[in-house]
């Protein structure tokens, strides 16, 4: 089925234009000034026309969370995070016994291909193999070291499913994993951490490439100290998660962030609940309670629980608060999360590219959705 997107502000890579952009089937084919001719007409009203975003660290959303290892809670997940922009994602799990873990990562394996909302590449693990000082809302009482035979007896026959997996490198046996992980098309980032920088920089070497959550819950840059932030700072084949909502993060932070990583190694992360589009109240994350108030998701001893931001406020605040242009801005939320996956197939409207668009205002309010050339 030949379509065209007409009357939208195309944001490109390194730009945006007013052209029509072409697709085939399931591809963008075309970004040209040319009329349409015998291809179906998709007016953007003169709203923004996007890449999706990718959401590479998020454990639910809509009341659901990637631990309920159901096809139900995969697809609510999948179709709350397309209400905010996100066309794709890598559902997120957490620190729990080794067979709740080891049924989330089968759910998914199983019905990540069935989901009718954004599509799911895989998932990232965010621990068991994490620091106790450094727990945050992860349950220390499930935390064990993370050694090949351990990761293995959760992830079965389906590593392929594992996309990204965040551990702590300064744990016995972590340079083991990490080595194990190199030719397994699985990310290895670092979270959760109580590393000095100069057991961050031996990870990195190993072939660590990227930063859990940057700044939370880890060790932080001081003068005589770089810590994990200053590890990931100053290496350029890292790439630095960030929730961007506010609350997590300061924003003068995070533009020294940007500052030290640059335009192209930053990745906007929601790390969002299940609580995440819902009203305030008392969720779970795991077994703990969660009580959510004034935008901000804790546990009852104050520590931040996840988040409950939405991906196209994220960009919004990136686009409003780090000094960026509106696409480089959106660039942080797909064309950068694409690219530290490997996948070269997605998150930019470029010839040759997926159809993965949304449609959004000045406010980043997403109006409409499109994966693989399908209008969602």
């Amino acid at each position: 089925m030949k379509k065209c997107i007409v009357n939208g502000k195309i944001i490109l890579h390194d730009e945006i234009v007013e052209k029509n952009v072409f697709i085939d089937d399931d591809k963008i084919v075309e970004i040209s000034d040319r009329q349409p001719t015998d291809e179906d007409i998709i007016d953007a009203k003169g709203m923004y026309v996007s890449p999706g975003f990718i959401d590479v660290h998020t454990h639910g959303r809509g009341g659901s969370d990637t631990m309920y290892p159901t096809f139900e809670d995969l697809n609510t997940i999948s179709n709350a995070a397309l209400k905010t922009g996100v066309t794709t994602l890598l559902p997120t799990t957490m620190t729990m016994p080794v067979d709740d873990i080891t049924k989330a990562v089968e759910n998914i394996a199983l019905n990540k291909d069935k989901v009718t909302g954004a599509q799911i590449l895989g998932t990232h693990l965010e621990g068991p193999f994490f620091n106790k000082q450094y727990k945050g809302a992860q349950p220390e009482e499930c935390m064990i070291l993370p050694t090949v035979e351990n990761y293995l007896s959760f992830v079965k026959d389906h590593q392929d499913v594992i996309r990204k997996i965040s551990i702590a490198p300064e744990l016995e046996h972590s340079i083991d994993l990490i080595t194990y992980l190199k030719d397994k098309n699985t990310v290895v980032s670092l979270g959760h951490t109580n590393a000095t920088y100069e057991e961050a920089q031996v990870a990195i070497d190993a072939g660590a490439t990227s930063g859990t959550h940057t700044y939370n819950a880890m060790t932080p840059l001081t003068h005589r100290a770089p810590g994990v932030v200053g590890a990931i700072m100053i290496n350029d084949t890292v790439y630095a998660e960030l929730i961007l909502d506010g609350i997590h993060v300061n924003f003068a932070a995070a533009k020294a962030l940007l500052r030290a990583k640059g335009k192209d190694k930053l990745i906007l992360i929601t790390d969002s609940i299940e609580a995440a589009g819902l009203p305030d109240g008392t969720y779970k994350l795991g077994t703990q309670p969660v009580y959510v108030k004034d935008g901000s998701a804790r546990l009852a001893n104050g520590a931040l629980a996840g988040s409950i931001a939405n991906m196209n406020e994220c960009v919004n605040n990136a686009y409003k608060h780090l000094g960026l242009t509106l696409n480089e801005a959106v660039n942080l939320a797909s064309y950068n999360p694409a690219q530290s996956l490997g996948e070269d197939s997605i998150g930019e409207i470029k010839e040759g590219k997926y159809a993965d668009i949304i449609f959004f205002d000045e406010d980043i309010n997403i109006q409409k959705t499109m994966i693989k050339g399908q209008i969602k």
